[in-house]
């Protein structure tokens, strides 16, 4: 059998570089609890992705769940059934009812226009996926927001160096969450991260994901452990260094990509115009899904890989209640295939992978 090719693969720096960081972990015998490489690399990223606040936590998740929490919502949160499974079971862990709207057939975010036939008077928020790192209608979102005086969350797991109109992508809303998963372009092996612009919210969210801790016997508000280690720091800091290089190995890959599937009929993302996209996935959309189903098989009868992400979509899940239609979602979950991307593919496996589509 060939050698297999996985969908994705995490980057790993230079193991020599990470254990240098580790022998100050061990000198030090300081593991957790806001340690020095915490805060170092909270400094690092704020300074990197040129943002004002930036607090890290210990994943994706909890960085949705406190950023719910710390915005006080209530009631109805209206968010996209075509995102990874922690958007909408974060909603439902923390006892607010998911919404759901349609999306935009060629980007595949929350349509603005949906988001707004879905407000009633039980609404409190937005929940916007900045799908596979591609930005969202900020201002289409915003004006619905301004509207009916919402909240907006921004999913941004995927947007690590995605910017919008000369903008880091995380600037946008009350809060951005993203995800530093082993899987992401940027990543702490498990980590996440809130993103705001407001002092006030950020010390809030600070003290939430510290059981708020405000000193070593003073308690204010309720929170949870969402608390990040030294060990996951240390991961972070070192492959911060070669974000850059990993950036565009992914952009070369992608356009290997373009070129090597220019002539077969498959559909493919439309990029939010005025921004800078980071190539974090390769998603294409097949005419149908038993196409899609068929192109699958094929590529894993290779020994490759494929994921077809988003699906089923979220509002599927069997504990959400839906009344909203979302047929152009449902279109795009059955068709969609997310390509093999991560650092060390070649174009061979391009080539290879690309082939195999091309024959089915």
């Amino acid at each position: 059998m060939s050698n297999h090719i996985p969908v994705t693969q995490p980057f790993l720096p230079p193991r020599e570089e990470y254990e240098s960081l580790l022998a100050d972990i061990w000198d030090r015998n300081w593991l957790t609890n806001n340690g020095p490489l915490v805060k170092r690399l909270e400094e690092e990223l704020t300074d990197y992705l040129d943002v004002t606040h930036l607090s890290l936590v210990s994943n994706g998740t909890v960085a949705l769940q406190i950023a719910m929490k710390a915005l006080d919502l209530e009631g109805e949160i209206i968010t996209t059934p075509f995102s990874y499974v922690a958007t909408t079971s974060s909603i439902k862990w923390e006892n607010y009812t998911p919404v759901f709207a349609d999306i935009h057939p060629q980007t595949f975010n929350l349509d603005p226009a949906k988001i707004e036939d879905a407000v009633t008077t039980k609404t409190s928020a937005i929940i916007a996926t900045h799908v596979y790192g591609n930005p969202c209608d900020i201002e289409g979102i915003r004006k619905v927001a301004n509207k009916y005086n919402l909240k907006i969350i921004y999913d941004a797991a995927h947007c690590f160096g995605t910017k919008y109109n000369g903008q880091p992508i995380f600037n946008y809303g009350d809060i951005s969450t993203s995800s530093f998963h082993a899987t992401k372009l940027f990543h702490t092996v498990e980590g996440g991260a809130l993103v705001t612009d407001n002092a006030a919210l950020h010390n809030k969210i600070n003290l939430m994901r510290n059981f708020g801790h405000d000193g070593l016997n003073n308690f204010t508000g309720v929170g949870i452990n969402g608390k990040n280690s030294e060990l996951h720091a240390a991961m972070g800091i070192v492959n911060l260094k070669y974000i850059d290089e990993v950036l565009a190995r992914r952009k070369k890959l992608s356009r290997l990509y373009d070129d090597y599937l220019e002539n077969v009929e498959v559909q493919k993302q439309a990029i939010q115009p005025n921004s800078s996209y980071n190539f974090c996935y390769y998603p294409v959309l097949f005419d149908s899904e038993q196409q899609t189903e068929t192109v699958l098989t094929n590529l894993k009868e290779h020994n490759i890989q494929t994921r077809r992400y988003f699906y089923p979509l979220l509002s599927k899940l069997d504990y959400v209640t839906t009344n909203n239609s979302t047929p152009v979602a449902e279109k795009v979950s059955k068709r969609i295939l997310c390509l093999p991307l991560y650092h060390e593919l070649t174009e061979e496996d391009i080539s290879r992978i690309s082939e195999i589509i091309k024959e089915g």
